[in-house]
């Protein structure tokens, strides 16, 4: 008795896990098209349900971040970008937009850093060291004028 208690237990607590997995795969889904189809406030609320279900996903804090960049809310935007890259440390997407927030705040020595690391790591978005590298050129030759 004791042992079919033991197994009914087991196979009840597979199914919850199962159905639980199941579910944050599909709010992923469900967010990622909500958010293609730039339906914010809904693909927000719904990557934020899946964080719920599983916190260690670095897609769902980026696109959260790209949701907060849209909202121009830059402090939201760099919290869920800083989370990406301690989950995900390779990540150039999440690299190249702190990038911009940095070089938009005219912190110019921590651009520098993360482009380093972005050269280091990037693999689909190379293409964009030389905008990232103009932009960087353009404030040293504004600040050479200044001085």
């Amino acid at each position: 008795m004791k042992i079919c208690k033991k197994i009914i237990t087991l196979i009840f607590l597979n199914l919850l896990f199962s159905s639980s997995l199941n579910a944050s795969e599909s709010l992923f889904e469900k967010a990622k098209k909500k958010f293609q189809k730039k339906d914010y406030e809904n693909s927000k609320f719904l990557f934020q349900r899946n964080i719920v279900f599983n916190p260690k996903d670095a897609e769902s804090y980026l696109y959260l971040a790209k949701i907060f960049k849209n909202e121009d809310n830059e402090e939201e935007q760099e919290k869920n970008l800083d989370t990406t890259l301690l989950l995900e440390p390779n990540n150039e997407e999440a690299i190249y937009m702190l990038i911009n927030i940095q070089i938009d705040r005219s912190n110019f020595d921590k651009a520098n850093k993360l482009m380093n690391t972005f050269s280091n790591v990037c693999k689909k978005m190379c293409n964009k060291k030389i905008e990232i590298s103009k932009s960087l050129q353009a404030f040293e030759a504004n600040n050479a004028k200044t001085n």
